[in-house]
């Protein structure tokens, strides 16, 4: 069964790195018409349309030509799309409107722009890059990753020829990392684990032992000191907080967030939502020095308790992951630190110590009531998988596109927190397509017992959840949800 297994992911691989004879040429900046042969499991090759975003083999398939080819099977779906909107409905049956599976009508690259458009599905909203166009006919098609769209509808797609696509409804959609990597799928990211915090077992580790930039997820060991501060009765949520000359500086400069200004009252519990949801900079640097004092002996604390986890390949610089300058005639520009490992333990002995975190970090929105200000979450996941309960996004030039994942799984007798690490992708599109492929595989190896790397107790801690900070943080879900019912908003990415 495990060959099997390993078999298929190696063919799905074939299809992440899609239609890879088609087109034959094609040069950086523009987006490339082509097409692949489709066939389902129970009928005749279809033509679907294809063009490859800004690169050739970066391919993005015809939904319309794939739900005029499905429409009869298992994986059936409807389709509405507008100038800037898709609606896909699974187990719909599909209207044709006279333009699936025929040939591009002309040569000439079209003029569109990969982006994040609005994507439903069955009413759902969920974060995928496409590609929207306006046909001859007046309507309009939507262009996405075949990966994207075999995990929306779970299944199984292989390569059988070259420029030929095998649909099979009755199999899942599976992924092998060792497969990825062998193809140098990972060679645009500086590393990547994933395993099971509550066990300590790594299901896949890639380039994990070394140190690279984190950015904002630097923010989980700030919040992590909150937490402790709030479970030692020094601070509490309801305290408020004076924002300083130097948290107004940081709001307004490149690198702001919220908008905050020097004499203003905010909330400790409000600096929390403010420093996980939106990634606020200004947020974290409020707390570090309403713990510490100064964000200098923040930084004190945050290497002082890496040390106590163990976490050797880890530095910190400030409270937020921002790119910190020494004060040299030749000044330094250095970044917060860690290895993927490390990250591993720091989310392991979060997740244990103070397991309502998800609470919060799963939530898409919130409101800063001192401030009027709704905010929301940057984790794209959120609204692809249903597991998925949180943790932290971050960018900065050098760190790359990162995002640490947090999931739900229950093998029957209690629950786990698998946790994904990517580091270092290049732009925001890979870090959520990376994570959410990997995300998928991390639940497929928790109930397959597949995993393919070694297996270990890394980073397990003991120890209780302090009732101070539990108390603590169902009042900001409290207070967070109340608001989230009553009122709306636009989602704000990262």
């Amino acid at each position: 069964m495990k060959l099997i297994l390993q078999k298929i992911s190696s063919i799905i691989l074939a299809v992440i790195l899609i239609c890879s004879i088609l087109p034959i040429s094609a040069a950086a900046s523009f987006e490339i018409p082509g097409i692949c042969q489709v066939q389902a499991d129970t009928g005749a090759a279809y033509t679907v349309k294809t063009l490859d975003y800004s690169y050739d083999y970066n391919t993005y398939l015809s939904l319309r030509d794939m739900a005029m080819l499905l429409k009869d099977t298992d994986k059936s779906f409807s389709l509405e799309i507008t100038s800037n909107t898709v609606s896909l409905n699974m187990g719909n049956v599909y209207m044709p409107i006279g333009v699936e599976n025929t040939p591009w009508e002309d040569d000439e690259n079209p003029d569109i722009s990969l982006r994040r458009y609005e994507f439903k599905v069955n009413e759902q909203t969920v974060f995928y890059y496409t590609m929207i166009m306006k046909l001859p006919s007046g309507d309009y098609d939507c262009f996405m990753m075949a990966a994207d769209l075999a995990m929306i509808l779970d299944v199984n797609i292989t390569a059988p020829a070259a420029g030929h696509l095998q649909i099979h409804t009755q199999e899942p959609f599976d992924i092998s990392p060792v497969s990825l990597e062998e193809a140098g799928y990972f060679y645009g990211v500086n590393s990547v684990l994933v395993g099971d915090a509550t066990t300590g077992e790594l299901y896949y580790r890639y380039q994990s032992d070394i140190s690279y930039p984190i950015a904002s997820t630097s923010k989980l060991m700030t919040c992590l000191l909150a937490m402790d501060a709030i479970s030692a009765g020094q601070i509490s949520l309801e305290e408020t907080v004076t924002i300083s000359e130097a948290v107004q500086a940081l709001s307004e400069s490149g690198d702001g967030v919220i908008p905050l200004e020097a004499g203003e009252q905010i909330t400790v519990q409000e600096l929390l939502l403010g420093a996980l949801l939106p990634s606020s900079n200004e947020c974290a640097l409020c707390l570090a020095e309403a713990i510490a004092g100064s964000e200098e002996a923040f930084v004190g604390m945050m290497n002082q308790k890496a040390q106590e986890l163990g976490l050797s390949q880890t530095i910190f610089y400030n409270s937020n992951g921002l790119p910190s300058y020494t004060e040299d005639f030749v000044p330094a520009k250095r970044q917060n630190s860690m290895s993927a490992e490390d990250m591993f333990r720091l989310v392991s002995y979060l997740l244990k110590v103070y397991p309502q975190i998800t609470d919060i970090t799963s939530l898409e929105k919130a409101t800063l009531e001192s401030l009027d200000l709704e905010v929301s979450n940057t984790n794209p996941l959120l609204r692809n998988l249903p597991e998925v309960t949180g943790l932290k996004t971050g960018t900065t030039n050098k760190a790359g596109a990162c995002l640490v994942t947090s999931l739900t799984a229950d093998d029957g007798t209690g629950e786990h927190d698998l946790v994904v690490i990517v580091l270092g992708t290049e732009d925001s599109i890979e870090r959520g397509r990376v994570s959410g492929l990997l995300a998928r595989y991390a639940l497929n190896a928790f109930y397959t017992g597949r995993e393919e790397t070694e297996s270990g107790a890394v980073g397990q801690t003991s120890g209780e959840l302090p009732t101070n900070a539990e108390a603590a943080v169902d009042r900001i879900l409290r207070t967070a949800r109340k608001t989230e019912r009553e009122q709306t908003w636009e989602i704000k990415s990262e």
